[in-house]
């Protein structure tokens, strides 16, 4: 058990409606504020590109070699 108790669980439930924390809770104020938080879930994305670049690089690295094998023989 996490030691809350029923009666425990019961009076936080009560003292919190009493304080309504989501009465103040606003958010972000300023256009600064809101443009950060606007991207609290972006993740990146970048991983899938830098595949498709891994995978180009590759290409081009085995084409180059060939063409060096070809000059040397």
């Amino acid at each position: 058990m996490n030691g809350w108790t029923l009666e425990r669980r019961k009076r936080q439930s009560e003292a919190i409606r009493r304080w309504k924390p989501w009465e103040r809770s606003t958010g972000p104020r300023t256009e600064a504020g809101k443009a950060k938080t606007s991207r609290n879930g972006y993740k990146g994305g970048q991983r899938q590109r830098l595949r498709e670049l891994r995978r180009i690089i590759n290409a081009e690295i085995r084409a180059a070699r060939e063409l060096v094998d070809r000059v040397n023989v």
